[in-house]
């Protein structure tokens, strides 16, 4: 380990502090935390510019990779973001006011809601794609394409483990409580 390097000085300390302290999981887990905050971090300064927010984005991208007509009714919105029934409807009544999307009961008789992107929301996501994605891109460019491979596998393996051991599928923002 390299003392100069801060999440290693961190296992250090905790190995003088108290030998025999299993620290291994430190170089991972901290550095996976301390990235996930930094990512967060850039992702919401480069909404800002545009004047949006995480949950707007999260809403209009899963309406817009649904394919066309991009549409979904609340229940699948709910299904594909792993969110409550309440938080989906306040993301929707707010995009909604917005002038986002649009939504209304769906015509077999049930009592379904279908939310439809809107001409404004399609353009929306479009500039939020190139943006945010274009962003996380560059912000990974230190990796070689093959390294980049190499940690997207690492981590998916983790990743599955980790929702099998923890018997849990759902994904929340960093250190939220999913709600």
């Amino acid at each position: 380990m390299d003392e100069n390097d801060p999440v290693d000085a961190i296992a250090l300390a905790w190995l003088r502090e108290r030998p025999g302290t299993p620290v291994d999981g430190i170089g991972v887990v901290t550095r996976i935390w301390h990235l996930a905050k930094a990512f967060g971090d850039d992702r919401r300064r480069v909404l800002a510019v545009e004047d949006t927010d995480a949950a707007t984005l999260d809403l209009l991208s899963v309406l817009r990779r649904s394919g066309s007509p991009y549409q979904l009714t609340t229940r699948q919105l709910r299904d594909r973001t792993m969110l409550t029934a309440g938080a989906i409807s306040q993301r929707v009544a707010r995009a909604e006011g917005e002038g986002l999307v649009t939504r209304a009961p769906l015509d077999d008789g049930s009592r379904a809601v279908v939310v439809s992107l809107t001409p404004a929301g399609h353009a929306m996501i479009e500039r939020l794609v190139d943006h945010v994605l274009g962003r996380e891109y560059d912000l990974l460019s230190a990796l070689t394409t093959e390294q980049q491979a190499d940690l997207t596998e690492l981590l998916r393996i983790l990743h599955q483990d980790l929702m099998t051991r923890l018997g849990t599928h759902k994904v929340t923002q960093v250190g939220s409580d999913g709600t």
